[in-house]
């Protein structure tokens, strides 16, 4: 990968929670090394209420998160403007099953699976503690992509180093053996 903007896709299934936290993350840390977007396999519709709770905490700008379909990124379904993506990234065990859409360019495609914290129940404190967990999972995860020097690296030793940071605490089993 080149020194320049990279488009980041962060693939998930509800596309309410996990994908747009860490899209609003990168955008929010990667200015000017990355794009992130968000999408789901079968999008929730919504922004769950937790995670932009979480992410105004934090300072991230939720203006513009909705739940999209990946639809939009894979150039159907009369999408226009697609990005070219460089990288996506399935952060649930669900999604990285899915039989992919041929997508624009030749992104690479790796797992960072995380729990799923809008499954979460119990009392509030409690559902919340899973939102913090999942959010600190993904922000570790994309403080080490921003270290990597990725203009350097090939497209081997790249994949190589974003499939162990998905394998870091807190991976799911599916990612931990992938």
């Amino acid at each position: 990968m080149s020194d320049r903007v990279h488009n980041v896709l962060f693939l998930c299934t509800g596309n309410s929670a996990r994908s747009i936290m860490a899209e609003a993350i990168l955008n929010g840390l990667g200015k000017g090394q990355f794009k992130a977007y968000s999408a789901g396999t079968d999008p929730a519709g919504a922004v769950n209420p937790h995670a932009i709770n979480i992410l105004r905490a934090c300072g991230y700008d939720v203006s513009s998160l909705r739940s999209k379909n990946w639809q939009e990124f894979a150039g159907s379904a009369g999408a226009t403007d697609v990005p070219e993506l460089d990288l996506i990234i399935t952060v649930c065990d669900e999604a990285a099953g899915e039989s992919c859409p041929i997508w624009p360019g030749e992104p690479m495609t790796v797992h960072w699976g995380i729990a799923d914290p809008a499954k979460a129940t119990g009392s509030e404190a409690e559902i919340a503690a899973a939102f913090d967990e999942a959010y600190g999972q993904l922000k570790r995860r994309i403080d080490l992509l921003l270290a990597l020097p990725i203009a350097k690296l090939d497209r081997l030793v790249l994949s190589a180093k974003l499939k162990d940071i998905g394998r870091s605490e807190g991976a799911t089993e599916m990612a931990k053996a992938g």
